[in-house]
């Protein structure tokens, strides 16, 4: 039985529709990305997941158990991080793992194997106020508490949104030993270069799952020519590219524009285009595709309107 079944879950606040028929699993021991930009409704899922909040539509399962009918035992088998630091600033880290155990009836040693790799960095600073402590750190501790009780599934919304590059790639390096432990791991981000993490991802927007797959085989999907493109003044670039009439479509990527043709259009003819309108010093090569890539694919074949 999958760790995390959704099926059809639809959530509405007011005319807005929030989520639209979502459907999805998560495996055992899976680490599963959600991906998606702020307000496409990852937060209201988690809320739903985590037995918060009522879906107006469809059903979910969480350990095998129905997210309203066993709401109670679901609280007793699931760790949750929320977007927001949520701990107690006033009390210190170690006062925190402390009362998050004892209100699960358990001691942070008698699971201190779970935590012992995470812990470890955050110990030197076990008598500190969570409040002072930094953005890193205090991820540290949060996902400490939230796996203090040995949970089965563990929910972490957007764990790494405000911490340095350095925290982001230890946060994901101890998700991947938790996972091998076991542990359901449902993450949301807005980063797509973190989609690689995961083992499958669900690309959202706007409340509606676009597609589900491994990072690996939604980029294969993208199956037309891909070209990135720079010049001295981006903008000037980006504006002529999109009236030339081989352009499907064009988005600013960085310091570079990606640029998708209609048809197998040449490097050459590109530049020759280009050229007429007066553009000397253009740099354009062939490129592969990233997830951010496939997520505007999909996201522009299929607007979704929300009614």
């Amino acid at each position: 039985m999958p760790a995390i079944q959704v099926t059809n879950i639809g959530k509405r606040y007011g005319k807005i529709r929030a989520l639209q028929n979502l459907s999805f699993e998560v495996q055992e021991g899976e680490l599963f990305g959600l991906i998606g930009p702020d307000g496409a409704g990852k937060s209201t899922l988690f809320r739903i997941l985590t037995t918060l909040l009522l879906a107006d539509e469809g059903n979910a399962r969480v350990a095998g158990r129905d997210v309203v009918k066993q709401y109670r035992e679901i609280r007793k088998v699931v760790g949750y991080m929320p977007g927001r630091f949520s701990l107690y600033q006033d009390l210190s880290v170690e006062e925190n793992l402390h009362f998050f155990a004892t209100i699960f009836g358990t001691s942070i040693k008698e699971n201190y194997d779970l935590i012992r790799d995470i812990y470890v960095q955050i110990a030197p600073f076990k008598n500190r106020p969570a409040g002072k402590l930094s953005g890193g750190m205090k991820q540290k501790l949060a996902l400490c508490c939230a796996l203090i009780h040995k949970p089965e599934v563990l929910f972490l919304d957007e764990p790494t949104t405000g911490v340095d590059a350095v925290s982001r790639k230890e946060f994901w390096e101890m998700l991947k030993k938790l996972k091998d432990k076991g542990i359901a791991i449902l993450v949301s981000t807005p980063y797509m270069d973190e989609a690689g993490m995961c083992d499958r991802i669900a690309l959202i927007q706007k409340g509606a799952i676009l597609s589900v797959n491994t990072p690996g085989a939604l980029t294969k999907s993208f199956n037309k020519t891909l070209y990135a493109l720079k010049a001295a003044n981006s903008y000037h670039l980006l504006k002529a590219l999109r009236e030339l009439d081989f352009t499907e479509s064009v988005l600013p990527f960085g310091e570079y524009l990606h640029l998708t043709p209609t048809g197998d259009i040449s490097e050459r003819r590109i530049l020759k285009a280009l050229e007429r309108l007066g553009f000397k010093e253009v740099t354009i090569q062939k490129i592969e595709p990233s997830v951010e890539d496939v997520f505007l694919a999909l996201s522009s074949e299929e607007p979704l309107i929300i009614s």
